[in-house]
């Protein structure tokens, strides 16, 4: 299926491992124009080499989403290069629980900046060149806990929720101008920090990932691979999905209780 997404500019948070590096290489595959951001400069160039080893158009920016000066460098290198916006994808963020009893102010704060304000300051941004181009689509990349919240998932499943709630209202804001906004809720898929998480616990991910699929009940009986995620989100980027907003799409295999 052509997605129609060639020569379109799409900008990525957190693109340079996981879910936001399989998207980007699905992007670059359909002739999308890339630009990713991220903080760590070694990260950077290994997805910066791969993605023109693909042969893709991409600008690859070191950028903290929680600084507002840096979204504003991000999303101006992009339309300075290529003229134009197209797609937005809110990915950067991490996993973070705790009791309620257990987490901290600071952890709330950082928590909501990372995953709330940071969204909402790169929306903001790229809301009026989306405007110049016609129109174009906003992914933004939650959890399942956005839904149902399980025990010891604070903060990171409120400021999810937010995120659900953000997807809703800035459909019905943008809709008039061509802009559909929708959001991915995903369970367990491969992703650059539970890599990290199994190396730091001195374990192959493999091993990591059976711990999880068991402990998670999955219905499907497998962890979500990071290709499938590209998959998804490459379609609500497209004009495929033309009638698609204000909509969240659950990828967990059949983990969540809520549809």
């Amino acid at each position: 299926m052509d997605l129609h997404l060639n020569g379109k500019v799409v900008l990525i948070t957190g693109g340079t491992d996981g879910l936001g590096a399989a998207l980007a290489n699905r992007l670059v595959g359909e002739r999308a124009r890339v630009a990713v951001c991220g903080r760590d400069s070694h990260r950077l160039a290994v997805t910066e080499q791969r993605l023109r080893d693909a042969g893709g158009d991409a600008l690859i920016v070191q950028a903290d989403v929680t600084r507002p000066a840096d979204l504003e460098r991000f999303v101006d290198a992009a339309v300075t290069r290529w003229g134009r916006l197209d797609g937005l994808v809110n990915n950067a963020g991490k996993s973070a629980g705790g009791r309620i009893d257990q987490v901290s102010d600071d952890d709330w704060i950082a928590d909501l900046n990372l995953k709330v304000l940071a969204s909402v300051r790169c929306t903001r941004l790229a809301v009026p060149h989306l405007i110049a181009a016609g129109g174009g689509a906003i992914v933004n990349v939650l959890n399942i806990g956005a839904k149902a919240a399980g025990a010891a998932s604070l903060p990171t499943t409120a400021s999810r929720a937010a995120g659900l709630a953000i997807t809703k209202a800035a459909s019905k804001d943008l809709g008039g101008h061509g802009i559909r906004v929708n959001a991915v809720l995903i369970g367990l898929v491969a992703s650059g920090q539970w890599q990290r998480r199994a190396d730091a616990a001195g374990q192959s991910e493999e091993e990591l990932y059976r711990q999880m699929v068991k402990n998670s009940h999955i219905p499907l009986g497998r962890i979500g691979r990071s290709e499938e995620f590209a998959d998804l989100a490459a379609y609500l980027l497209s004009d495929r999905s033309s009638y698609v907003t204000g909509s969240a799409v659950n990828l967990d295999g059949g983990t969540s209780p809520v549809l």
